[in-house]
């Protein structure tokens, strides 16, 4: 019997800001795998770790599926009833200002257009403001200061045609790898092409690099402005292009004069011969572009350090051409596109701006609405510091976890719970936001849902569904518009589908623009539900008349008031002083195979098996002047609290410095938010937080018992100071420490099996303190849980194989009780390449058999030929190998 052919349906990953295709397979029986679009222009086939398993996110076991009303369940009239209702009765007694949103580069365009439609033109208050706010806003001024606008310049071609690649803040591999491996894939075939790293960690994009800048944090600014001086000394400015085309650059460099050589040292932390060798590199070099991300954004002179990578691109001439510009590559899926709707609580739909008349007239106009937010609302900072103080008495947050994500995440959840209203719209049921809200309303979530994303290079995609709506789940345009026409808005919101607000958002930035304004896709105006489905991906501008262009500014026009682009006079910020008290410098941020707050990549067993759990990564001098070994527990703190973590001690860590992973929460970890522990310091211009650079100190944690547990179901709670969860092929693995042993073994193991088998074999060394216990179903091992005074020795991945395999002899359930595999077994150790799930011990192996590249490590066991984001790991396993007295690792934790 022939089986259907599968459904295939191209739509974009819903992950990082480099907007991949995506091809969703479904088979006749449901089934759903991905892979990469060969014809989508961003990845061109080309998938990562987390692309490549997107089908093992779609799973409903932890989804909202149901709109709930203080934890009962109810209908949807009922509960879209109540958040109108709340709302309009807030704002009749407070008025405008005292209702906000907070939304999310998670969200669809016409998602984010809708809510900025209702918030500022219906509502008639700017108060509302996106997580983007704390990625991408220090570029958006950055530009809006420059170019008069919040446009990107160039395009992911020009990475490839670029002679030479700066990367500054931006750990490509890791947090874009499908840039990196274009990237990676244009150095290889034109080997003179140059790539400098800007990092105070040496990071795996390092393993590209020609050049790595290891500067002290937060000294962006003044090597730019190092360069910039550099520059005009060496003759290397385009003097003509600066007089036709710019305004500003003789007083910005007099302030870059007044910087010599002493002070850039002194300040970055970099030799002198460094800087001049990278200084002569980019000054010899025309085709450079320059790739900035969080790094530079995250800071307090984020917007200054935008403007400083922007003058020296504008004294070249090196902005607008195939290969040369500034490039800023974006952290979500789609904040550009909530960029480009208004998203930001200071700027209007289509890329017009707030604080200027004629574009609030202009948008009220088209929209026919009563009334137009006439000042920028609070950034997202401020707004829950409105939150906190009652000006805000109603908050609806959508399809984000600030409670998580924001700096000082213990004060942000406060605020939260004493909210009177809050409203979360979201896929998840329990993150560490939902628990605090009022009102639950269920999302249609990646898969489910239709409408448009805008990449990093300007490319708008589809996302199109190939799954059924689950539950009462529901776009979040039509939550939006359900609340609007109960809030006396229906003729505003009429719309059936999401290419309906497409079309309108397409004939709003063409609306009364004359080539005025950077925003404009007027061409797609009259798109109907048929051209909607069949948008293929494209490029902004395309005005009505008019191709989409690939690259800005190449004719010298801006849109200032002038048509002159501005250079921007930036001073070097002061020298931050260490305190005593607080002597490291804690740098959070992404790492490889999870995203965000893990509500998505925490369900994927493979996407957890790299990284288990949260970790430290400090240098070996902090760790011995700290008494901290590898893998021990470290108590992280600053002054506003604590979290725990496991140590990761590296020399790619600078000196003085510690890196925190962002991703874990309440749900996956006992004590890890670490933007808990994040003070609330912005940038004065964007209001981006500073969550690269916060004094902190570290203290080795000493437990009195530590576990490791491999069980089939998930403990609803669990009694330790430590503990972290992550999922496995057949269950769960569990990390955790106890500062006291449990006055009842029996109940405690219990209370871990949560309904797993009865125990059915216990050990336990009065001498040692050892004690295991194993429990078995149907002959197959149902949970093994592991014991010890010190961390316990356990081959933790081949554990975690054994899970829901058969042990039906004598000898494999010794070797469950021994954590470790008998004679004859292999144990691949953990996990490198989280694509083929491919393990240290199995990449050792291959190495001892004569696979002594990378390339050959590939073609022995695919590991590293998929996204590639693992191949700087396992250069490290091979070179470890050549030097075996530099390589230490301890079982207790994962490599990473």
């Amino acid at each position: 019997m022939d089986m259907a052919a599968p459904r295939r349906i191209k739509t974009t990953c819903p992950y990082c800001g480099v907007g991949c295709g995506v091809i969703a397979e479904i088979s006749a029986n449901g089934d759903v795998a991905v892979r990469g679009d060969p014809n989508h222009p961003a990845n061109f086939g080309r998938l990562c770790s987390k692309g490549s398993a997107l089908a093992e996110t779609i799973g409903l076991d932890d989804r909202l599926l149901t709109p709930t009303v203080d934890g009962e369940r109810a209908s949807w009239d009922s509960a879209l009833n109540l958040v109108a209702g709340r709302f309009a009765d807030t704002i009749r007694d407070h008025g405008p200002d005292s209702v906000a949103f907070y939304v999310s580069g998670q969200l669809m365009t016409e998602d984010y257009y809708v809510a900025n439609k209702l918030m500022k033109g219906f509502i008639g208050s700017a108060n509302i403001d996106t997580n983007s706010r704390l990625c991408m806003a220090s570029s958006v001024a950055g530009h809006r200061r420059a170019f008069g606008s919040d446009t990107v310049p160039g395009c992911y071609e020009d990475l490839e045609l670029a002679d030479l690649v700066v990367l500054t803040g931006s750990n490509l591999a890791w947090c874009h790898p499908v840039l990196y491996q274009r990237l990676a894939a244009a150095k290889e075939k034109r080997p003179r092409m140059k790539v400098v790293l800007i990092d105070p960690r040496r990071t795996a994009t390092a393993d590209i690099a020609d050049l790595h800048l290891p500067i002290k944090p937060d000294s962006d600014v003044v090597l730019f402005l190092g360069l910039l001086r550099y520059l005009a000394r060496c003759g290397s400015i385009k003097r003509r292009y600066i007089g036709a085309h710019t305004s500003g650059f003789k007083e910005a460099l007099q302030s870059a004069e007044m910087l010599d050589l002493y002070d850039l040292v002194r300040r970055t932390g970099i030799p002198a011969a460094t800087l001049e060798r990278f200084f002569a590199l980019f000054a010899a070099t025309e085709k450079t572009v320059t790739v900035y991300s969080q790094g530079v954004n995250q800071s307090t002179s984020g917007t200054d350090k935008v403007s400083a990578i922007i003058n020296c691109h504008l004294a070249t001439g090196r902005i607008g051409k195939p290969g040369m510009g500034p490039f800023s590559v974006t952290g979500q899926p789609n904040a550009m596109g909530g960029r480009e709707v208004g998203g930001l609580a200071n700027m209007l739909a289509a890329h017009m701006n707030i604080e200027d008349a004629e574009h609030r007239d202009r948008v009220q106009r088209f929209w026919r609405s009563p009334t137009m937010a006439s000042k920028p609302g609070p950034k997202a900072v401020d707004m829950f510091r409105a939150v906190a103080d009652g000006r805000i008495q109603a908050l609806w947050i959508m399809a984000t976890n600030p409670a998580v994500s924001m700096p000082e995440a213990e004060n942000v959840e406060a605020a939260i719970r004493t909210c009177p209203f809050v409203v979360v719209s979201d896929v998840t049921a329990a993150t560490d936001t939902a628990r605090l809200a009022h009102v639950l309303l269920p999302a249609a979530a990646w898969g489910e849902k239709s409408g448009t994303v805008t990449n990093s290079e300007r490319r708008i995609s589809r996302q199109r569904s190939f799954l059924p709506l689950p539950g009462e789940a529901r776009p979040d345009w039509w939550i939006v518009c359900e609340v609007a026409k109960r809030m006396g808005h229906a003729d505003a919101f009429t719309y059936g589908s999401a290419a309906e607000i497409f079309a309108e958002h397409a004939a709003l930035s063409g609306f009364e623009n004359g080539g005025a304004r950077d925003f404009d896709i007027g061409a797609l105006a009259a798109t109907d539900g048929d051209a909607y489905d069949a948008l293929e991906p494209f490029q902004w501008p395309h005005p009505l008349g008019s191709a989409s262009s690939a690259r800005m500014f190449a004719d010298g026009r801006f849109f200032t008031a002038d048509g002159r682009a501005r250079f921007v006079d930036v001073q070097a910020p002061a020298v931050a002083q260490i305190a005593p008290a607080f002597p490291l410098t804690l740098n959070t941020g992404r790492v490889r195979d999870h995203w965000h707050t893990m509500t998505r990549s925490g369900k994927s067993p493979r996407l957890s098996q790299h990284c288990a759990e949260p970790y430290v990564e400090l240098h070996p001098h902090d760790a011995a002047r700290h008494h901290v070994a590898d893998a021990d527990l470290v108590r992280v703190s600053t002054g506003l609290g604590a979290i725990l973590v496991r140590a990761l001690v590296s020399p790619r860590q600078q000196p003085g410095t510690i890196f925190v992973p962002m991703h874990w929460n309440d749900q996956f970890a006992s004590r890890a938010r670490v933007d808990a522990l994040a003070t609330a310091i912005t940038d004065p211009i964007s209001g981006q937080p500073a969550l690269k650079s916060v004094p902190a100190r570290i203290e080795r944690f000493v437990a009195a018992t530590y576990g490791f547990c491999v069980l089939r179901h998930k403990p609803p709670t669990i009694d330790a100071e430590y503990w972290a969860i992550a999922r496995c092929s057949s269950g769960w693995r569990i990390e955790l420490a106890l500062a006291a042993p449990p006055e009842d073994w029996s109940a405690f193991v219990t209370g871990l099996l949560a309904g797993d088998a009865p125990v059915l074999s216990a050990y336990h060394d009065p001498h040692t303190g050892h004690r295991r216990f194993a429990a078995y179903a149907g002959g197959r091992l149902s949970a093994a849980l592991f014991f010890a005074p010190e961390p316990v020795a356990v081959a933790r991945d081949w554990a975690v194989e054994q899970l829901g395999a058969s042990c039906p002899g004598r000898y494999a359930r010794v070797a469950v009780m021994a954590g470790r595999p008998a004679n004859g077994t292999v144990d691949r150790g953990a996990t490198v390449c989280a694509c083929f799930g491919v393990g240290t011990n199995e990449i050792a192996a291959a190495a001892a058999r004569g696979c002594t590249t990378v390339a050959a490590i590939g073609d022995a066991l695919q590991a590293g030929t998929n996204c590639g984001s693992c191949r700087a790991e396992i250069r490290n396993i091979l070179d470890a190998r050549r030097a075996p007295a530099t390589a230490s690792a301890r079982e207790a934790v994962t490599t990473i």
